[in-house]
């Protein structure tokens, strides 16, 4: 059998797309994964099949600290382990998914003459991508439009889990409890939560459980106990495709991987991006074109107030088969044979 490296972490949208993938790869590959200490050695664990490799990995403060000066002396360093690594693994070919734990992999890679295929999940490249597309072979993109950036862009789309694609709401604890009544509605802030969504409905969670069964998946670093009828809260939740059956309607993040994913069930979604004072403005990006493309409504974060909240969300539920008729369009959501067939390509 061929043997594949499988890279990428920091967030979960940098690791559940090689998930998916995992899915295809398994079959015919022997699958090793390189990683940091992130919760992408968590996630990987529970595949029965992948080797994984722990490296030191650093990354880029949007801030002036120190620790961005100790950046080149620990990125020599991780690029040491990955060379040492890939020399023992000898692989066929890498695939990179981006974020700061992939960039030493790619860049020994390179220097080792092992294929590389990437993906970027984003409108625009991010920082690590756009070194890691001086490094690799073909870089994946899940937006069409994205393509335009190097003549190595290669439109694939977004790779999805099948286990969100085959979820059931009634494998969920609390199903039985749900006021039948009441439509659902999926509160999701990405793998980390999101501090300031969650805040938003815990001070609207009243008037919010009057209309709606209130699903909120809260992060693990950011949960507040509320005790409330009609409202469950969980602080983390591996089995997303559950949730997203049993929701009418969601409130986001705009995360690439996660609103690939809602849009793969067909979910209405009011997406709340990360501002520009956390971000590189990524998230915007993402929501605008989705609302362009009649997939969602956006909030931005400095145009909150509670009235606006309301209104957005339900004009979002009275709407939804708007919504339902445009994300019904497209039938291809699943990019992996498409990413399967690069990897074949350049493989050695």
């Amino acid at each position: 059998m061929k043997t594949i490296v499988l890279t990428g972490g920091g967030t979960a949208g940098h690791v559940y797309p090689n998930i998916a993938l995992n899915d295809y790869l398994k079959k015919d590959y022997v699958v090793h994964y390189i990683g940091g200490s992130g919760m992408e050695k968590d996630i990987v664990s529970k595949e029965d099949n992948i080797i994984f490799h722990q490296i030191d990995a650093i990354k880029l403060e949007r801030k002036l600290t120190f620790k961005n000066f100790l950046i080149p002396f620990k990125l020599i360093k991780s690029i040491c382990q990955c060379k040492k690594l890939l020399k023992e693994i000898k692989p066929n070919v890498i695939f990179s998914k981006g974020g700061y734990v992939a960039v030493p992999v790619s860049i020994a890679g390179k220097s080792l003459k092992v294929p590389i295929v990437s993906h970027e999940s984003d409108l625009s490249l991010g920082l690590a991508n756009k070194i890691i597309l001086k490094c690799c072979d073909k870089m994946c993109c899940t937006f069409e439009n994205t393509i335009v950036a190097n003549k190595k862009c290669v439109y694939t789309g977004q790779p999805i889990r099948k286990s969100i694609l085959h979820g059931n709401k009634r494998n969920l604890s609390f199903f039985q409890d749900l006021d039948k009544s009441k439509p659902n509605l999926l509160v999701m802030g990405g793998s980390s939560g999101a501090r300031n969504i969650n805040k938003m409905v815990i001070e609207n969670i009243d008037k919010l459980t009057e209309n709606f069964n209130v699903l909120h998946l809260t992060g693990k670093q950011n949960v507040e106990k509320k005790d409330k009828k009609n409202y469950f809260q969980i602080d983390y939740a591996e089995n997303i495709g559950d949730f997203l059956d049993l929701s009418d309607i969601v409130i986001s993040r705009a995360g690439s991987g996660a609103i690939h994913e809602i849009l793969a069930m067909k979910k209405p979604m009011l997406l709340i991006p990360l501002s520009k004072n956390i971000s590189r403005g990524d998230q915007i990006e993402n929501a605008k074109l989705f609302k362009e493309l009649g997939y969602a409504d956006v909030l931005e974060e400095n145009d909150y107030d509670k009235n606006m909240f309301f209104i957005k969300i339900n004009n979002l539920y009275k709407n939804r088969q708007k919504y339902i008729k445009n994300m019904s369009k497209i039938t291809n959501f699943n990019a992996c044979e498409n990413i399967i067939d690069l990897i074949k390509q350049v493989e050695k």
